[in-house]
This record gives C-alpha cells, sequence and structure tokens, in this order.
C-alpha cells in the first residue's frame, strides 16, 4: 500500500497520541446569542475531520474562534498540547493555522506567484521586489499540490476553479501551516477540478497536516474524512467515526440533531 492509499484509509487515531490542535468547551456569544456552545473538537497530524450542520450550525463561528477572528468567552485551545490564546488571526498563523476560505481570498488581476506572497513579499536586499525568488518558490509548493498546474504566471482570474484552490492552499503551506481549515472547498468546482482537490487533501494528510473541512458534500467528507463533529444550534450533536456510520445517519444527525437510534461510537 503506497503512502497516499494509507493516509485515504480510514484510521482511528490513537488515544496516547497528543492531537495537533484541541479544542475544548469553547463557547462563543454575542449578545444574547449563544452560537458556540460547549463545543468540544480535535484534529490530529494527518487526519482530516469533517465539521458538518446547516447553515448557522455553529461550525463558522466555532473555526474562526480558532483562526483568531473571534476570542472565546469561554473554554481552551492547545496546540501540540500546549494551552494557546490568539488575539488576531496573525497570531493564529504564526502558531500555523490557516484557513481557506470558501471565497480564496485572491487578486483576480496578480498571477499564482502575486497572490501568494500578497503582503508578505519576498525583497532583495535592496528592498525591490524578487520575482524571480517568488515565481521559483511558488512553482516548488504548487508542484506539491498539483503537479500539473504550469501556468502559474497567468492571472488567476482566468485559472480553473481547482487552479485557484491550489494557489490558495500552496500560500497557506509555504507559510507552514500544519493545520488547516477548509471551507467549502469543492464549492461550485466541475467534477475533475473536485476530484484534484480531494486529491489534494490526501497527499496533505499523508504530509502530516491535520484539516478541518466544513462541507455540505457528503460523499467528499465520506472519501477524505477519518472523523465528523455535527453540529447543530451551537452545540455538538455527536463525533462520529465515518466506518462506522453512512451518509444517511450522518443526514439525521444533521437534520434531527440526534445521533441515531443504534450505538455509532465505542
Amino acid at each position: 500500500m503506497t503512502q497516499m492509499e494509507q493516509s485515504s484509509a480510514t484510521a482511528v487515531p490513537p488515544a496516547s497520541r497528543t492531537p495537533l490542535v484541541e479544542m475544548r468547551q469553547i463557547v462563543k456569544r454575542f449578545g444574547g446569542i449563544v452560537a458556540v456552545d460547549h463545543v468540544d473538537c480535535e484534529v490530529h497530524a494527518g487526519e482530516c475531520v469533517g465539521l458538518l450542520g446547516h447553515n448557522g450550525a455553529g461550525k463558522t463561528v466555532l473555526v474562526k474562534v480558532l483562526s483568531g477572528v473571534y476570542q472565546p468567552d469561554e473554554g481552551t485551545i492547545t496546540l501540540n498540547g500546549q494551552q494557546v490564546s490568539f488575539g488576531m488571526p496573525r497570531d493564529a498563523q504564526a502558531a500555523g493555522i490557516e484557513t481557506i476560505h470558501q471565497s480564496l481570498a485572491l487578486a483576480d488581476n496578480l498571477d499564482g506567484p502575486g497572490n501568494l506572497f500578497l503582503g508578505r513579499e519576498l525583497l532583495t536586499r535592496w528592498r525591490t521586489l524578487d520575482s524571480r525568488r517568488m515565481e521559483y518558490e511558488a512553482r516548488n509548493v504548487i508542484k506539491r499540490l498539483n503537479p500539473n498546474f504550469k501556468n502559474i504566471l497567468d492571472p488567476v482570474l482566468r485559472m480553473s476553479g481547482g487552479q485557484r484552490q491550489s494557489v490558495a492552499i500552496a500560500r497557506a503551506l509555504y507559510f507552514n501551516a500544519r493545520i488547516l481549515i477548509m471551507d467549502e472547498p469543492c464549492a461550485a468546482l466541475g467534477p475533475a477540478e473536485t476530484r484534484m482537490v480531494l486529491e489534494t487533501i490526501k497527499r496533505l494528510k499523508a504530509e502530516g497536516i491535520g484539516i478541518f473541512l466544513i462541507s455540505h458534500e457528503m460523499q467528499d467528507v465520506f472519501e477524505v474524512c477519518e472523523r465528523a463533529t455535527v453540529m447543530k444550534n451551537g452545540g455538538v450533536v455527536g463525533m462520529v467515526y465515518m466506518n462506522d456510520v453512512t451518509q444517511d445517519d450522518v443526514l439525521q444527525m444533521i437534520i434531527q440533531g440526534k445521533q441515531p437510534q443504534r450505538e455509532l461510537v465505542q
């Protein structure tokens, strides 16, 4: 079995292994509204964990807490067993947490290297833009994700959806992300581009990166995730291992807000 095949096989994370990131009893309020209500969630190295639920379930607010956009009102976040707090997104990025937003946050008029280093440009010793080095670095990191992606000097406006995703992911990897938050990465993509993104996720897992995947596509979740945390009305309905459940089981949890009658998690 290849390393890729090993990474795509569902595996239960060993209880003794320290998670890359662990959120415990996270609470986030906005006035009288409790958007996240005592939520536990974690991801291990080389694991993809789905965050599932209807719009408004609380999953986006939860990952914004993890990425430093919001500060929790209660609860703790630990990285590799050490408690941390993030006052702003830059703090989370410095700790190796990057978010791939559904909008991708790319500048359409810039090429791949321009977007990869946007706001963090590489400079020569004369303090001018080092375009040659940025192109070289961009080609190296993008090749890890999509070996067939050659036209990185095109404006991203002219790139396919899958290529745009590759640029956004490459930006996170270049700056040493160990934990990726991916928000609907396959939304509005065709079958071939969706396949490319899912294969990219498998490559990232093989490199030991931990991924939180927000998605409404059950087929994608079952293909790349080892576990999923289902949320509803700000709380956790349950955590399930994908090998132990069917898509109908998970949909029942999302819709009804409770686990199916049979036992799912030992």
